[in-house]
Order: structure tokens, then sequence, then C-alpha cells
């Protein structure tokens, strides 16, 4: 189990100027992403150190993004300002939380411009809904090389992400400490004030600490 990314859902603009504003303030470029056809939603990438990265997400007027829970996570969060949507980890084995939340994981996938295909299995959207403070799960699958990181080597780190919420509640529903997959991101837990989730993400730049 280890963090994955962050998901930023765009703002009233669209998704290229909330990406242009993000990858300014970081002062790197951004990559497109593509289309999430089970979705309903399109992203664009932020390639993190280690193995990290931050995805900016926007939702498509197509009947998938009705249907499933990532297009209605994210419809609803771009249609509240659009802003931080929630936190992804990696784990290598989907099946316990299947157990647990009593249903199954759903397949993910868009592909490059070059017909390669970017596969996945995710679960946990819909407790994400409920409940943004915790994280969904994700099981990459395919080439690993494939890996939204992996589109050019970057030096912006993700160090920190301030949630309104508890590490007691995300460690229960994790089934592990949530310092676990956290690793080297510090968190600063603080009480939430309406709805929980993250409130901003911090990364270390070249210039600095700049926070989001």
């Amino acid at each position: 189990m280890r963090m994955d990314h962050v998901s930023y859902a765009c703002e009233q603009d669209g998704l290229v100027a909330t990406t242009e504003r993000i990858s300014s303030a970081l002062g790197v470029e951004a990559v497109k992403g593509g289309v999430h056809p089970r979705f309903g939603t399109r992203n664009m990438i932020i390639p993190l150190a280690g193995h990290k990265y931050l995805e900016v997400v926007e939702v498509l007027n197509h009947p998938a993004s009705d249907k499933a829970p990532f297009g209605q996570a994210v419809r609803a969060r771009s249609e509240a300002g659009g802003g931080w949507m929630g936190w992804c980890v990696e784990v290598d084995d989907l099946a316990p939380f299947e157990e647990r939340l009593g249903r199954a994981a759903v397949n993910g996938n868009r592909k490059f411009p070059d017909g390669r295909e970017l596969v996945w299995k995710q679960i946990g959207i819909l407790g994400l809904i409920a409940d943004p403070q915790v994280p969904y799960m994700l099981k990459w699958e395919g080439d690993p090389a494939l890996h939204p990181s992996n589109a050019y080597e970057s030096n912006v780190k993700m160090s920190c992400l301030t949630i309104a919420g508890s590490a007691e509640r995300v460690t229960e529903w994790l089934g592990e400490p949530v310092e676990k997959p956290l690793e080297d991101v510090a968190v600063d837990w603080v009480a939430p004030h309406g709805t929980p989730g993250i409130l901003s993400v911090t990364f270390e730049t070249a210039t600095g600490a700049v926070t989001i």
C-alpha cells in the first residue's frame, strides 16, 4: 500500500485553464492524460517525484458520467467550484477491500495517442463521496512504464496534505495505519468545519514550498 496520486476537480473555466494555474504555481509543465470512457471524465497530469502524480480531472457531457461514481464525484466537486476531490493509494491486492466493502472493483482505462492503453482497477469512490477524507484504492495493471508519474522526470515533491478529518477514521477505512501508505508525505489533520476532505496540498519545488 502506497500513496499514488491526488485528484483536483477542475474549476468553472475548465480543464486546461485550471491545470495551467496549478502547473504555473509549481513551475512545471502538465501533460495531456486522456478520456476515461468508463467514467465519463478526462484528465491532465503533473508528474511528481517518488512515483506520485497530480491529476486535474474534468467531467464530460457523457452518459457514463451519470452512472459511474467517479464521474459523479468529479461533477459534484466541480459544480461546487472545483478543488481537491480526493487522494488515492495503490495496493497490490484489491480483494480485501472488495470483501470488506461488499462490492467488486471497477475497471478503468485510457488510451494514449499511439494506441497504448493504461489500465487499472479501483474501488472506494462511493466511500470518498460519502466521506471525502478517505482515499480510494487502485491497482495498476499492464505495463508499469505507463504509470502517469513516468510522463517525465520531476523534481517536484508532494510533502504535506492538510485534511479535515481524523487519522483514526482513515486508518479504520484502510485497515492499516494511515501513516503506512503516506510514507514521506506528512498530514496535518484538522477538525472539519463542514465537509471533511483535503483542504490543501503542499509541494516542494525548485523555488521553495508551494501550497495549493
